[in-house]
């Protein structure tokens, strides 16, 4: 798409990922004209301050957005408060892992719900900066915001992300428009 907007249609293309695995010696950086890696992992109010939009050319910004990655933190929150899960770090985990056996429990269902509830959360907090994305960027400007994956919450009993090819895993949050 960046390769199509900027040397078909004359596009500034600019990319602002939050997850070091998209980093800039990936495949994914071809034909940005900027490509930055993000300070923090969770911080999409950041990128907006950071945009920058050329009076001659339209602009196309792809977006890669942190908050709904696992801990599921804003970026004000104190990382002392975030929630710390043994062993999962990117690493999906089965529920029962530890049934049978003389190892505890992964984590109960209400720390489940606790951890699907931050992820509500910051999906609501991402909302409110959309609309102020959405103000900022003047017409004719192309976005796409999006997570580098999904997240299981107990599907199949599973927790976490990969690796593992679940469906839930390849249903992260996507938007993209071209603003009027």
């Amino acid at each position: 798409m960046p390769t199509y907007l900027r040397n078909v249609l004359g596009y500034r293309t600019h990319a602002m990922v939050s997850m070091p695995v998209l980093n800039r010696n990936t495949p994914i950086n071809r034909d940005f004209d900027t490509y930055e890696l993000m300070p923090k992992h969770n911080d999409m109010a950041a990128m907006l301050d950071q945009m920058s939009f050329d009076d001659e050319r339209p602009s196309f910004y792809l977006m890669n957005v942190g908050e709904t990655h696992y801990p599921y933190a804003l970026s004000d929150e104190d990382p002392s408060l975030w929630p710390r899960l043994s062993g999962v770090h990117g690493v999906f985990k089965h529920l029962d892992d530890a049934q049978g056996s003389d190892e505890p429990a992964f984590f109960n269902d209400a720390a489940l719900a606790e951890l699907r509830e931050r992820q509500i959360e910051a999906l609501r907090y991402l909302d409110g900066v959309m609309g102020r994305l959405f103000d900022l960027a003047p017409p004719n400007t192309w976005i796409v915001v999006t997570s580098d994956h999904g997240e299981l919450f107990g599907e199949d009993g599973y927790f976490g992300h990969g690796p593992i090819a679940h469906d839930k895993v390849l249903e992260g949050p996507f938007v993209e428009g071209l603003v009027p």
